[in-house]
């Protein structure tokens, strides 16, 4: 029965040398049999090999020339567990080309020149726990773009041209815990846009160009932890946006944000900062935009004198237009007397004149 023991080890030993077998193991890439591990990059590759062994479970090809990922390029590779493509030119990628990596767990297509995500541009990514697609060259997220990614954990979409999300774009990422979503240029957060990210933990949306949201487009993220709006174009935002946010212990950055600081703004955040589930890490480096003679102060110095100016105003507008109201009254009382007394002195000369 010593065979029964033995094979394994005979199996890794085969694995080892076949590894290092000049045959297969591309001139200028680096080979590590015990580790399962091929390393190409930066070999000014213009086509993915062909002769990859099918035991690889960790293939780097970033930092070469590649333009294109035809169907079939893995179809061997079922053990694969990381496909690092990174740093290359790829801008079209067959629909399937990653469909036989069954196992792999993380893909790295970042700084390429991808500009559109087909419906079946990751099929069979079942096991995907990791997505990399930052600095690329997408312009918006359609529904279904992520179609199969029912295990992925981690997206990264920072840095694209992004402008538009539809609704139910992230469908089926009930998994995903980190979302990043900055340096886009998205413009408005619409209801249902994160409807099924019940996961999501982290969500990165700074350095985008967004100036408004909908009440509710946060409420679906009930684990929600950390989330980044700094250094967009918001001037006010409805404090029911943020108590949609019913996750227990939520981090909150809004800094680098042209705030109109007026004392409905500082309403908002007061009652924010008065719920206990939810944290602005930053408020003290919040500063106006508007009114341009508070343009620079930071919020905090000013915000308990908003209110007091407004309620000065106030009062005096309501003073003013209670005295007005009242002397109106007090006129019109002056002459319906008028009136009364002069009736009184004409019915009194008919009288008069009658009875002589």
């Amino acid at each position: 029965m010593w065979y029964v023991w033995a094979l394994p080890l005979l199996m890794v030993l085969h694995c080892r040398s076949t590894l290092h077998s000049s045959g297969w193991c591309r001139k200028g890439c680096d080979c590590h049999g015990e580790f399962k591990l091929m390393n190409c990059s930066d070999t000014l590759l213009t086509h993915i090999p062909t002769n990859i062994p099918p035991f690889t479970e960790h293939l780097d090809l970033s930092l070469n020339q590649l333009g294109l990922v035809p169907a079939r390029a893995f179809q061997a590779l079922l053990r694969l567990r990381v496909l690092l493509l990174n740093d290359n030119n790829i801008s079209s990628v067959a629909v399937g080309a990653f469909s036989p990596l069954e196992s792999l767990q993380r893909l790295d297509l970042s700084r390429n020149s991808i500009s559109y995500l087909t419906k079946g541009f990751f099929l069979g990514l079942g096991s995907l726990k990791e997505l990399q697609l930052s600095e690329n060259r997408l312009t918006h997220l359609d529904s279904g773009n992520f179609q199969h990614l029912d295990s992925l954990q981690r997206l990264n979409l920072s840095s694209n041209k992004i402008s538009s999300i539809q609704v139910r774009a992230f469908c089926c990422m009930t998994v995903l815990r980190n979302l990043y979503l900055e340096d886009n240029q998205l413009r408005c957060l619409s209801n249902g846009v994160f409807s099924t990210l019940r996961s999501l933990e982290v969500l990165y949306l700074q350095q985008n160009n967004i100036s408004s949201t909908e009440p509710g487009v946060f409420t679906p993220l009930t684990s929600l932890a950390l989330l980044n709006l700094a250094n967009n174009c918001l001037s006010f935002i409805p404090f029911k946006t943020f108590l949609s946010i019913h996750t227990p212990g939520t981090h909150i950055l809004l800094a680098d944000n042209p705030w109109h600081c007026h004392c409905d703004l500082q309403r908002v955040f007061r009652k924010v900062r008065s719920v206990q589930r939810l944290f602005l890490d930053d408020y003290y480096n919040l500063s106006c935009r508007e009114p341009p003679e508070l343009q620079g102060y930071q919020l905090m110095e000013v915000d308990a004198e908003l209110c007091i100016a407004e309620t000065v105003t106030v009062l005096i507008i309501t003073v003013t237009v209670v005295i007005t109201v009242v002397a109106a009254i007090v006129m019109a009382e002056k002459s319906r007397k008028k009136r009364t007394g002069k009736q009184w002195c004409e019915d009194n000369h008919v009288t008069y004149n009658y009875q002589s």
